[in-house]
């Protein structure tokens, strides 16, 4: 906004350059980042002379930003700058009508809609629709992790990543179902929960069209299909389909029972055999003959019953 009131148009070598920190990137298209992409950086490729766009803080200081002391070298820039401040949002997409504040931002998003990924990994040949995206993928290569937590060290390829990782020590949860109340430290993990409440289930299996509300379950679920076992025992070399099954199996070499009924407190290594026994006191009957009707509290003991059907059948 200009001293009397007039708009601006941003100047597109001002968006270029200045370093500022990003709107977070709720449209962010790479399916394996299940958490929310914000760029601390934005450097699109360079135009003009980028000198001229960067804070003067010698003799040729003209304009001063009134909000943080920056200054500038061209009235224009400072302009632009004010944006950061403001939040006016002045290029807008014409495919959906959401709004940016700088034009590189506008131009990042517009690759969602055109599908086009500029930015190549040299090691793998992988494309992204940002050079953000791909600095962060080339870490996978490097194996650089460059954030760290100050509480515990462990290190992070991403500083989103860092982010959800220090909730763990501040056991902040501010991501809230309006359902049913119940909180999550990570917003992927809250919209994978909220699928439970619809019964969306937007994971396909290609082979037999079963469908899951997780991608995990279903990458799990693939795994049967395929006959492949990835997570192995490193006590007795076991294979497993899931890690869930793994982390069962080594309560075998452990000892632990972690599972405690609450009537009796007889422990178990497995939740599913703490369901089984919990049935011997709730009296429940959840496995049904569909010849007699008859019902049993365990499916072993329905299957066993089954086979008199099946003799009787055979003799007669």
């Amino acid at each position: 906004m200009g001293p009397y009131g007039e708009t601006y148009p941003i100047p597109h070598d001002a968006n270029q350059a200045m370093n500022v920190k990003a709107e977070a990137v709720s449209d962010a298209e790479e399916e394996e980042d299940p958490v929310p992409i914000t760029f601390q950086e934005i450097k699109a490729e360079p135009e003009g002379n980028l000198n001229e766009l960067q804070p003067v803080h010698g003799e040729e200081q003209r304009y001063s930003c009134d909000e943080c002391g920056d200054s500038f070298s061209q009235e224009k820039i400072l302009i632009a700058h004010q944006h950061i401040h403001s939040g006016e949002q002045s290029f807008c997409c014409i495919v959906c009508n959401k709004s940016f504040s700088f034009k590189s931002h506008l131009k990042r998003h517009q690759r969602i809609h055109s599908g086009e990924k500029p930015f190549c990994c040299e090691v793998c040949n992988k494309s992204f629709s940002d050079q953000n995206y791909l600095k962060t993928h080339q870490r996978i290569h490097s194996g650089e992790k460059p954030f760290c937590c100050s509480v515990c060290n462990k290190s992070f390829s991403r500083q989103c990543d860092l982010k959800t990782h220090q909730r763990i020590h501040s056991e902040e949860k501010p991501f809230c179902c309006d359902v049913c109340n119940k909180s999550f430290s990570v917003q992927s993990t809250l919209k994978s929960h909220q699928r439970i409440h619809s019964g969306e289930k937007p994971f396909c299996c290609d082979v037999c069209n079963k469908s899951f509300s997780r991608k995990s379950h279903l990458k799990t679920h693939q795994h049967m299909h395929s006959g492949e076992k990835p997570f192995c025992c490193d006590m007795c070399k076991k294979l497993f389909i899931s890690k869930g099954d793994l982390k069962r199996h080594r309560h075998v070499h452990s000892g632990e029972k972690p599972f405690c009924c609450d009537v009796c407190k007889k422990s178990f290594s497995q939740q599913s055999s703490l369901k089984r026994h919990q049935r011997i006191h709730s009296g429940e009957q959840p496995f049904c003959c569909d010849v007699c009707k008859r019902s049993f509290s365990q499916q072993s003991d329905l299957k066993r019953h089954q086979r008199l059907h099946v003799d009787v059948c055979s003799k007669s």
